[in-house]
């Protein structure tokens, strides 16, 4: 089967195209043709191999231990496992894979899986999972998100963010996010009640506390978000892109670990990690009407390089995703 494959970590010219064996589903495993996979953040970490602290955590030193990129999915399955039960030949699901998904098959486990929204088609259906389940640990989980709250979206342009901000509405908060001038007509769209464009007004100026912010791969410094937190609100650190090599994004949640006994607000970080029970919460929401995927654009298999270079440029309105087959 054709796959996109790395040896070495660096930027997108470590990628490339490779037939590979197609993989075998263990006893508790799904075998899915991918349709569509989904393009987050996370893909260019593991393939750059930064922050360097990520090697740490079994991903390999010198180069990556899983040569195929991608996490999210959208397809078929094929094949099963003889314990699995919840699905069977033909099914269309989606969810994520640990093996990778810019290939034509992936293996993952049942629980990672859930069967696909009856009204998204496989390319919108594969932008759900990872981005879908951080907006919704980010709120629900981490910020204990009530009805009537005032909430900020930083990077509510993005494929968390466009997600978090009709979670939030559909959750009852106010919500106001911040975003690039390029994207504020798709937030606004998406429910914002208010909308901040970070190059011409600054969201912690003083004439807005928020009782739950949710920083998405921001770089604001600690003291900054503090100031636009209401008294006994809850700041929720999604992520980070600055921080250095070494430790980038991690360095402001550790922090924020270690002044969290010592505030009156509550300063927590966000680990996601995706369930079945979150993707069939997704699933509901979506067939409900009241969430639905923000696809910025779709790339062909060969093209995964210009996808990941859309995204680190900051273009990127909601979501990139892959075709597959």
């Amino acid at each position: 089967m054709k796959a996109i494959v790395q040896d070495a970590y660096g930027e997108s010219e470590v990628l490339r195209v490779e037939d590979v064996g197609r993989p075998e589903p263990g006893d508790n495993e799904v075998l899915v043709q991918v349709r569509a996979a989904g393009v987050d953040a996370g893909v260019w970490h593991l393939m750059a191999g930064r922050p360097y602290l990520l090697r740490l955590f079994g991903f390999g030193l010198r180069g990556p231990k899983l040569r195929v990129r991608g996490r999210d999915v959208a397809g078929v399955v094929a094949e099963v496992g003889r314990n699995v039960t919840r699905f069977r030949p033909g099914d269309e699901v989606f969810g994520t894979s640990l093996t990778g998904t810019y290939a034509e098959f992936t293996s993952t486990s049942e629980d990672r899986l859930e069967l696909k929204p009856v009204n998204l088609g496989f390319s919108v259906a594969a932008a759900v999972p990872v981005s879908g389940c951080a907006a919704l640990h980010g709120l629900r989980d981490a910020g204990q998100l009530r009805p009537g709250q005032a909430v900020l979206i930083i990077g509510a342009g993005g494929g968390v963010g466009t997600f978090a901000v009709q979670l939030a509405k559909a959750w009852g908060a106010e919500v106001t996010g911040v975003c690039s001038a390029s994207k504020a007509e798709l937030v606004r769209s998406l429910g914002a009640d208010r909308v901040i464009d970070y190059a011409r007004e600054d969201f912690a100026d003083g004439t807005g506390r928020y009782d739950l912010i949710l920083d998405i791969a921001g770089n604001s410094a600690l003291r900054r978000l503090g100031r636009a937190l209401a008294p006994g609100g809850t700041l929720v650190i999604a992520g980070g892109e600055g921080g250095g090599r070494i430790l980038g994004g991690v360095d402001r949640q550790l922090r924020a670990l270690l002044l969290s006994p010592f505030s009156r607000r509550k300063l927590r970080i966000l680990m996601s990690a995706e369930g079945r029970q979150d993707l069939k919460d997704l699933k509901d929401l979506i067939e409900s009407g009241k969430l639905a995927p923000a696809v910025d654009r779709v790339y062909p298999l060969g093209e995964v390089s210009a996808a990941i270079g859309r995204l680190r440029a900051g273009q990127v309105q909601g979501k990139v995703v892959i075709a597959v087959g």
